[in-house]
């Protein structure tokens, strides 16, 4: 009976294991990406980002019109008429949003660039590697601070997607791009034990280190 009270009174908000929050919980444990294709049709049909923060929040997952098995998975998210589709790659730290895509309709893109619209709330998020290549790096960037990196990022950060792979195994390769006293940074990154797991810097102006 408690349990059910639960249920109705607070209409699965708050409520780790239901499937539905399960599956809005680990979206939010990841990048939130938006195309620039999808943000036209956003434009098109009224949506900003705060519609795709509050249907992860209080939205209806689709479980029968979601992609759930292998390893490119997809989620449709429903709230206030509207379908969102997650995209999920195995090992990847971000999910890029659709917007009333269908069941099999849905792929990560391969071109162009998307926005970085959430972070996980993780201010230790950025873990640089620990290579010489990548310490020399960062000494010449001046970013030894993983902070001042993930500030950066959240500033104007983007995401590559015709430089990233996700298909790049044991762990899917994604490039972002950020500015550094008005230079774009690229950087190579794979996602580790929940952090942002920073292989390299790229980019013309990204100083020369020994490998």
């Amino acid at each position: 009976m408690g349990l059910i009270f639960v249920f109705f009174f607070f209409q699965n908000r708050g409520c780790s294991w239901l499937p539905g929050n399960r599956v809005k919980n680990t979206l939010l444990g990841r990048l939130i990406v938006v195309s620039d294709a999808t943000e036209a049709t956003m434009n098109e049909r009224g949506l900003n980002e705060e519609d795709i923060i509050a249907v992860l929040n209080d939205g209806d997952v689709d479980f029968e019109g979601s992609e759930k098995e292998g390893e490119s998975k997809v989620y449709i998210i429903e709230r206030e008429g509207v379908s969102y589709a997650f995209t999920m790659p195995y090992e990847s730290f971000i999910s890029e949003v659709f917007i009333d895509a269908k069941k099999g309709d849905i792929s990560p893109s391969i071109e162009g660039t998307g926005d970085i619209i959430r972070f996980p709330v993780d201010e230790n998020l950025v873990f640089p590697d620990s290579s010489d290549i990548m310490i020399c790096q960062q000494d010449s960037l001046d970013l030894e601070d993983p902070k001042e990196i993930l500030r950066l990022l959240k500033k104007d950060g983007r995401i590559d997607f015709a430089k990233s792979d996700l298909s790049e195994r044991p762990k899917p390769l994604q490039y972002l791009v950020f500015t550094l006293e008005g230079k774009e940074i690229g950087a190579k990154a794979i996602w580790y034990k929940n952090k942002l797991n920073i292989i390299s810097f790229e980019g013309e102006n990204v100083p020369l280190c020994p490998e």
